[in-house]
C-alpha cells in the first residue's frame, strides 16, 4: 500500500513537471536601428573584407613594444580583473535561478525525548529517518523560468562587458602608448628649440653689447629662450603624467624597452591596417557593448513574464517518505514506514495592489533597456561617424602641416643667415623660431590624433576582443 501511494505521488510530480513551463514572457522583438542606413559619405552597400570584429588585436597593432604592453594590461589591470569576477558572480546567479526549477531532495533524521508523556507516565521516545521535499514550487505559469531568463541574460550580458571592457583597455594603453611617443618626439623638439634659442640669446647678446642690436633685441631673445625652457619643463611634466596613467593601465612598471627607438617620432611606427566601416546595422552584432544592452533588455522582458505570473496561482508541493519508531533499534523493522504528501496552493486576492505595480515597474524597466539600447546603438554609430571624418581629414591636415614646417624651417635658415650678416632684424628671426617651433610641435599632435583616431575606428567597430 505504502508503494503504491508513493508511486502516485511521484507520478502526481512527474505530471506537474510536464505540464508545467507556460511562458507569460512577452515575445521579444528587437527594437529598429534608431539610425541612417549609411554613415555619413559612404554608400548603404555591404562589403566584403574583413570585419573589424574578426581582425584579432595581434594582427591589428603590428609594433612589437605595443603587443607586449597589452598583453602585460591583459594581464594585470584590475577594472578587467572585476569585470571578470562580475561574469562569476552573474553565472552563480544564473546557477541559483535555473537550480530554483528542481525539487531539493533532502536527508533528514531526528529524534525526541519527553518527560512527562502526555500518554503515559514514563519517558516517551520518537525516531525518524527520511527522504522528502520541501517546498518544491511547481512552476505552472513559467514564473521561475521567467526569473530563470532574466538571470541568463543578464549573465550573458555581463559576458559581454568584459568583452566592452578589454576592448576599450587595448585602446586606452594603444593610445597611451602612443601619447608618450608623441612626448618624446615633443622633448627632443623643445630640447632642440631651447638649444636654437640658447644660441641665438648669445649672439644677440654679444651684438648688443657691440652695440649693433638694442636692448629691446636683446630682452626679446632672452624672453624667448626662458620660454623655450619653461615649455622644456611643461613637457618634461606632461611625460610624466602620461607614463604614470600608462601604468595604471597596465596594472604593473613600464617596461624599459616600450619606448626604445621612440626618437625616431611617430612617423616611423609601422601602418595599421585599413579597415572598412560597413554599415551601421552591422554595428549591432559586432559591438559587445550594443550586444550587452540587447541582453538587458532580453532580461527586463523576462521579468514582464515572471511579474504576470504573479497574479496567477502557486502549487508548491512538501512530501516525504522513511520509517519512524519509538525505538532506536526499531527504525528499520516491518510496520514503520511512513510518508507524507502535503501540496499547497496560494491564490492573490488582495495584496492592495502590490502585483499590479511590479508589473508595472517591470513593463517600466524594460522601456528603459529599449532606451538604453538605442542610444547605445546611436552612440556607436556617432563613435564610428566621428572616426570615418578623421579618417578623411587628419592626412590632409598633417601633410599640410609638415609642409608648412619646412617652409618655416628654410624661413628660419635664411633669417639666421640673413641676421648673421646684419640683414635682417632679430625680431624676423626670433619670429621665424617662433612659427617653426610652433608649426612643428602641431604637426606632432596632428600625428598622433592621427594614430589615435586609427585606434579609436578600430574600437568603435568592435575590434579588439577576438585573439589569435
Amino acid at each position: 500500500m505504502l508503494e503504491k501511494n508513493f508511486r502516485s505521488t511521484a507520478l502526481a510530480a512527474a505530471t506537474a513537471l510536464l505540464i508545467s513551463g507556460c511562458s507569460l514572457i512577452p515575445t521579444y522583438e528587437r527594437p529598429s536601428p534608431p539610425v541612417p542606413a549609411a554613415f555619413p559619405g559612404l554608400s548603404s552597400t555591404g562589403t566584403a573584407e574583413p570585419r573589424a570584429s574578426a581582425l584579432a588585436w595581434q594582427d591589428f597593432f603590428t609594433d612589437e613594444r605595443l603587443r607586449k604592453l597589452i598583453e602585460i594590461a591583459l594581464a594585470n589591470n584590475r577594472d578587467l580583473r572585476i569585470s571578470v569576477l562580475n561574469i562569476e558572480q552573474a553565472r552563480a546567479q544564473f546557477q541559483i535561478q535555473r537550480a530554483a526549477q528542481f525539487p531539493t531532495l533532502s536527508a533528514t533524521a531526528s529524534g525526541s525525548r519527553q518527560y512527562p508523556s502526555l500518554l503515559s507516565d514514563g519517558v516517551s521516545q520518537s525516531f525518524s529517518v527520511g527522504l522528502g521535499l520541501t517546498a518544491w514550487e511547481i512552476d505552472f505559469f513559467g514564473r521561475i523560468s521567467s526569473l530563470k531568463e532574466s538571470a541568463l541574460a543578464q549573465y550573458l550580458a555581463t559576458e559581454e562587458s568584459r568583452k566592452a571592457a578589454q576592448i576599450s583597455l587595448i585602446a586606452a594603453v594603444a593610445n597611451g602608448w602612443l601619447t608618450l611617443l608623441a612626448d618624446d618626439e615633443l622633448l627632443e623638439i623643445t630640447k632642440q628649440t631651447l638649444a636654437t634659442r640658447d644660441e641665438s640669446l648669445k649672439l644677440t647678446r654679444l651684438r648688443f653689447e657691440s652695440g649693433v642690436a638694442s636692448e629691446i633685441d636683446a630682452r626679446l631673445a632672452e624672453s624667448l629662450a626662458e620660454t623655450a625652457r619653461a615649455s622644456f619643463a611643461d613637457q618634461r611634466r606632461r611625460r610624466m603624467q602620461d607614463e604614470n596613467a600608462l601604468v595604471l593601465l597596465l596594472g604593473a612598471p613600464l617596461p624599459p624597452e616600450s619606448t626604445t627607438g621612440s626618437d625616431k617620432g611617430l612617423q616611423a611606427l609601422a601602418p595599421m591596417p585599413e579597415l572598412p566601416a560597413g554599415l551601421p546595422s552591422d554595428l549591432i552584432g559586432e559591438r559587445p557593448d550594443i550586444r550587452a544592452a540587447e541582453q538587458q533588455l532580453i532580461a527586463a522582458n523576462a521579468n514582464i513574464g515572471a511579474a504576470r505570473a504573479a497574479f496567477f496561482p502557486r502549487v508548491a508541493l512538501t512530501t516525504s517518505i522513511g520509517t519512524t519508531s519509538r525505538e532506536f533499534s526499531g527504525l528499520f523493522d516491518a510496520g514503520t514506514k511512513a510518508w507524507a504528501f502535503s501540496p499547497q496552493i496560494s491564490l492573490p486576492i488582495f495584496d492592495a495592489g502590490r502585483n499590479q505595480a511590479s508589473l508595472e515597474a517591470a513593463r517600466a524597466s524594460r522601456e528603459i533597456a529599449v532606451a538604453q539600447y538605442e542610444r547605445s546603438i546611436q552612440a556607436a554609430f556617432r563613435d564610428v561617424a566621428d572616426a570615418l571624418a578623421g579618417r578623411a581629414t587628419f592626412s590632409e591636415q598633417l601633410r599640410a602641416l609638415r609642409a608648412q614646417a619646412d617652409a618655416e624651417s628654410a624661413r628660419f635658415r635664411l633669417s639666421d643667415l640673413r641676421y648673421r650678416n646684419g640683414i635682417a632684424s632679430a625680431l624676423d628671426l626670433l619670429d621665424a623660431q617662433r612659427s617653426l617651433f610652433s608649426t612643428q610641435q602641431t604637426a606632432v599632435q596632428v600625428r598622433l590624433l592621427q594614430l589615435q583616431n586609427q585606434v579609436v575606428l578600430y574600437k568603435a567597430l568592435g575590434g579588439g576582443w577576438a585573439t589569435r
